[in-house]
């Protein structure tokens, strides 16, 4: 019940999770993440909310966070990592759209590191992309759009059913992968889903050491 209630008070927003949560709260997020509504059921009744949000998950690559650092990891590496990476199932990671793998970063690094865009600038990219989603039949964002409806050019549409089978992605995860190619083609101002947009739509398929996908 809370859980629910919590995802509903999310609508539209935000969320932020890390393995350090119950199993069972983590995979109360699959149902409103496929859906975008919540069911709360009771012996009387069932009552459905909408709870459709934007999920932003973080999480180290094991508990002290220093796996992969020969210097600096503990003594139960890597099967700390395994565990802990095992608090997020494969149907949960399966509805995230993209993840990113971090790596650290030296000091001297971050002090020499090229100025990128504003805010504003990127804040002007996505303004666009959303207008030109909303132009579209339906009116919905990609993360709703249908899928057999997207406009890919046919070396796009190869690339995407060949990483398909190689990556052994689920149909959630092949649909979920065309709808980040029609973002990435939308900031990129193209009306077509090239081949680019979906080999880097793929990128973000990355998975967790040790899952397929």
């Amino acid at each position: 019940m809370r859980e629910a209630l919590r995802m509903q008070r999310r609508r539209g927003g935000g969320c932020y999770i890390i393995p350090e949560f119950p199993r069972v709260a983590l995979e109360a997020l699959r149902q409103p993440m496929e859906s975008g509504r919540t069911t709360v059921a009771r012996a009387a009744a069932h009552i459905t909310y909408p709870a459709r949000f934007q999920l932003v998950a973080a999480m180290n690559p094991c508990r002290c966070g220093h796996l992969g650092d020969a210097s600096r990891e503990c003594g139960r590496a890597p099967r700390c990592g395994e565990d802990y990476q095992g608090r997020i199932s494969g149907p949960l990671l399966d509805r995230i759209d993209m993840t990113v793998l971090v790596q650290p970063v030296a000091p001297a690094e971050l002090s020499r590191a090229p100025t990128g865009d504003s805010s504003a600038v990127i804040a002007g990219r996505v303004a666009a992309a959303r207008m030109a989603q909303r132009a579209r039949p339906g009116e919905v964002t990609n993360s709703e759009a249908d899928v057999g409806a997207l406009a890919l050019a046919a070396e796009a549409r190869l690339l995407a059913e060949q990483a398909a089978e190689k990556l052994r992605l689920s149909p959630r995860g092949y649909a979920r992968t065309l709808r980040v190619a029609r973002s990435i083609a939308d900031l990129a101002g193209v009306a077509v889903i090239r081949r680019q947009d979906v080999a880097e739509a793929l990128a973000f398929r990355h998975r967790m050491p040790g899952r397929p996908g």
